[in-house]
């Protein structure tokens, strides 16, 4: 699987609400930031998507400019974002367009098997 297909292939699981913290590098330096948190190491960035998963339901994920770039055992991606969801312990709907980027890396090359290091989600404005 290409670097491409790891991050479609996440936008596909948040959709469907699968767990989502094993698309990112068991790894100190992990990093994920959404739209108002960050979370540094890889604990942090599970524990705060194991979290989003159970509280959150209904996504919209819809990819309008995804570019990855791959080089050697490492990626960058960026796109825009249309994203929507369901807070389920209030019932509210929240959607945003949204900037992603982040980087990958290939943790097997010949399973082309491709993990977050770093994805930062951005949005005009915060929670």
């Amino acid at each position: 699987m290409s670097a491409e297909d790891t991050v479609r292939d996440y936008y596909e699981a948040l959709r469907r609400g699968e767990p989502l913290y094993p698309y990112f590098l068991e790894d100190e330096a992990t990093w994920k930031a959404a739209i108002s948190t960050q979370y540094s190491g890889y604990d942090a960035v599970a524990e705060a998507l194991r979290r989003q998963t159970k509280t959150t339901d209904e996504w919209t994920v819809e990819s309008h400019d995804l570019s990855v770039t791959e080089r050697d055992d490492y990626a960058v991606f960026h796109d825009e974002v249309r994203m929507a969801w369901t807070d389920t312990e209030t019932g509210q709907r929240w959607g945003f367009d949204s900037r992603w980027s982040g980087t990958l890396e290939c943790i097997d090359e010949a399973d082309q098997e491709w993990q977050f290091v770093s994805m930062h989600v951005s949005a005009p404005h915060d929670l």
